[in-house]
């Protein structure tokens, strides 16, 4: 073969592949430009302008900063789109963040008769071996389980004040479950009665600090209720219930619907326990107090299964005939039903007779009235100092024949009932027991209603007319006014209200004095107050009283602009008729200008008196008619006090027994004993000295009730 043929050969060889090469080569830049020019066009139009793309050949390089992982992964998958995934090569960066957010900081703890377990996120700057500690304390030898977790993070505002508050409480929440964020604590826990929760409640509200939001969950176990009691009167006051319980909240709902439906107005307590009579409790009292209703007032009384029905004294024979049958034969099956229409009681000449004991706001407790032997006098009168203690009774009742056989039964009932309030009086007649007083339980109404329904019988009659107190309730806290004042003047100490030179204005330095006495008022509530003012003795005598006025009630105007309840504060102006220092001398004047807070203890002393008046109201209206006679096992509980009493108490009792015109005072000396119809005087303690004032000591007298027929000064009543 001739060399040319061989060149043109290798030419065309040649020349082949470089066109190859060639057209592989455009083919390619095509491909790229391209897949670039799509995939930049899709992450415009995704708004990621960010991303940049390059090519090499088949490869796609995404590149650029991305502001997160987000947009870079959404980057990712808008390319992958437009071409192979496998052929898009990741080479983006993210920003790191200026500020990265906290994690959310919680904790949860668990506390049962096991241990306490702890789960969740705290800061890393809590002192978590600490924390620990605290709750081994509390558990005792109990084991503590830490499932905590720590983030290097600062820990937010309120955390730590938080954590104190729910380690706190922790510690009186024996079963319970508390969940903590820096700025609210949620309790969830059991207690083991309706008084421990409510003082449980008040107790962790008052120590919630400030700006700190609480949730409470308290839940208590239903009381066993017995006797299973309801008591429902419509007379003139109106509907109410002097105690009501119930099995379910559905029977509680129709039982308050009955009543509203009967005429009772504003809320109701209705407990609800175990122990019920019947399943059809809710029928049972839904068709009594409706038929009470139609009766036109009255009492209806439920105690288990036995309805005692009392209709007013003047009801139609007729209409009270048919209403009692009907009831008769439509209460469910295991409810026994007594009916009573009262009728006008037959007079006397000594009148009914009664026994009344009374309790002062001092504790004083004072037994007249008539009683039927010696060894019933000793007994109430040992039972008495054994409820209200020794040296607080004094026995004036005077023995009586033709009383009651039941009579023992219904006074030491009456006393029974009388310790479960703060201060008032029981009244028994021979088919009535008559309860008044204030307390600080607001159950005690229907506490009372049950307690005499289960003593007296199912056919026993009884008044009660119990005001409940809040500043008397000791599960709130609530100080008593003497204390009140004792604290205005530690909160006070040595500092002043002062005013601006010769005027009434409050000058700018006592804001924070009244700030922290509006707090401290705000807890007292209602109590009768005098805000007096005093002046020093220059200038005209009727100018500095006007002043000395002026100051005191611009002080009760700030207190009043703080929210502070006022309406039964009042003002006065001493001016210079009180001093407590020298005129002469500049530091004397100084303190002479000055505002004092005392009591008004005619106020105080009225509320006892309304209280007295009310009892003797319902013994004159009581009737002569005894009920059948009942069995109590309170009568030989104290009995049986009465024989161990030791000689101090016998004699007490002797003493007590002597006659009805010559009773001997615990002080020794003689003073006439009352008439059983009498309204008992209270025994006369001494008046005490009290007061709060602000720059100066000065006393002022305090609560000593006094009947007005009874001279301290012989100890003889007038």
């Amino acid at each position: 073969m001739r060399l040319s043929s061989l060149f043109t050969i290798a030419g065309t060889f040649v020349a082949a592949s470089g066109l190859s090469v060639l057209t592989a080569y455009f083919s390619s830049q095509m491909i790229e430009t391209a897949s670039q020019s799509s995939v930049l066009n899709e992450l415009d139009r995704e708004g990621l302008p960010w991303a940049e793309v390059d090519t090499n050949g088949l490869q796609v390089f995404l590149i650029g900063t991305a502001p997160d992982e987000a947009a870079r992964f959404k980057a990712l998958s808008t390319a992958g789109r437009v071409v192979d995934a496998s052929r898009v090569i990741d080479q983006m960066l993210v920003e790191e963040p200026e500020d990265v957010a906290p994690p959310r900081f919680s904790i949860e703890i668990l506390r049962n008769d096991a241990g306490v377990s702890i789960i969740g996120l705290v800061p890393h700057s809590t002192d978590r071996e600490d924390l620990i500690e605290s709750f081994r304390q509390i558990a005792g030898g109990q084991e503590v389980s830490d499932l905590l977790e720590s983030a290097d993070f600062p820990a937010p505002d309120g955390w730590e004040q938080a954590l104190r508050y729910a380690t706190s409480a922790l510690r009186d929440l024996p079963r319970s479950k508390v969940s903590v964020d820096a700025d609210r604590v949620e309790i969830k826990a059991m207690t083991e009665s309706a008084e421990a929760r409510a003082r449980l409640e008040t107790n962790l509200t008052r120590r919630k600090p400030d700006g700190l939001r609480l949730a409470l969950d308290l839940s208590a176990p239903r009381p066993v209720i017995t006797p299973f009691t309801l008591r429902f009167l419509i007379d003139e006051d109106g509907a109410r219930f002097d105690a009501c319980s119930a099995d379910t909240e559905e029977a509680r709902g129709r039982i308050l619907r009955a009543a509203a439906r009967a005429g009772l107005e504003g809320k109701a307590i209705c407990t609800l326990g175990l122990g019920v009579p019947s399943r059809r409790w809710a029928d049972a009292v839904e068709l009594g107090i409706a038929k009470l209703k139609e009766v036109g007032g009255g009492s209806i009384t439920f105690s288990n299964a036995d309805v005692t029905l009392v209709a007013l004294e003047g009801t139609p024979q007729g209409t009270f005939d048919r209403i009692v049958g009907e009831l008769e034969t439509t209460l469910p099956e295991v409810f026994a039903l007594h009916a009573v229409l009262p009728k006008a009681p037959e007079q006397d000449a000594e009148g009914p007779p009664d026994f009344t004991a009374t309790l002062s706001p001092e504790g004083k407790v004072q037994l007249r009235g008539r009683l039927t032997t010696e060894i019933a006098r000793q007994t109430a009168d040992s039972y008495a100092r054994a409820r209200f203690g020794s040296e607080a009774v004094y026995t004036a009742a005077r023995l009586a024949d033709n009383l009651p056989s039941d009579w023992p039964v219904r006074t030491l009932a009456g006393l029974e009932a009388l310790s479960m309030l703060a201060n008032g009086s029981i009244t028994v007649t021979p088919d009535d027991v008559i309860v008044t007083g204030q307390t600080g339980n607001q159950e005690a109404s229907a506490q009372i209603a049950t307690l005499l329904a289960g003593k007296l019988g199912e056919n026993a009659t009884f008044d009660i007319n119990v005001t409940y107190v809040e500043r008397l309730d000791p599960t709130l806290g609530i100080p008593t006014p003497e204390q009140c004042v004792g604290m205005i003047k530690e909160v006070v100490g040595t500092r002043k209200i002062n005013f601006e030179p010769g005027s009434a204005t409050l000058d700018i330095s006592a804001r924070d004095i009244l700030d922290e006495l509006a707090d401290l008022l705000k807890t007292c509530g209602d109590i009768p107050l005098e805000i007096g003012g005093h002046t020093d003795s220059q200038g005209r005598e009727s100018m500095n009283q006007q002043l000395s006025r002026d100051r005191a009630q611009s002080v009760l105007d700030a207190l009043r602009g703080r929210r502070v309840p006022v309406r039964m504060y009042e003002v006065k102006g001493y001016g210079e008729a009180q001093p407590i220092a020298d005129n002469d001398t500049e530091e004397g004047r100084e303190a002479n200008r000055r505002i004092e807070f005392k009591l008004l203890i005619d106020e105080l002393e009225e509320t006892v008196a309304e209280a007295e008046d009310a009892a003797e109201e319902a013994t004159d209206a009581a009737t002569t008619d005894a009920p059948e006679p009942a069995v109590d096992e309170t009568a030989d509980a104290a009995a049986d006090a009465a024989t161990d009493t030791n000689t101090d108490t016998t004699d007490a009792s002797d003493a007590s027994a002597a006659d009805a015109t010559d009773a001997e005072e615990p002080n020794g000396e003689d003073a006439a004993t009352d008439t059983a119809t009498d309204n008992p005087p209270m025994q006369d303690p001494e008046a005490t000295e009290a007061a709060a004032g602000i720059g100066a000591d000065k006393a002022v007298p305090q609560g000593a009730v006094r009947d007005a027929n009874f001279k301290p000064e012989t100890g003889e009543d007038g």
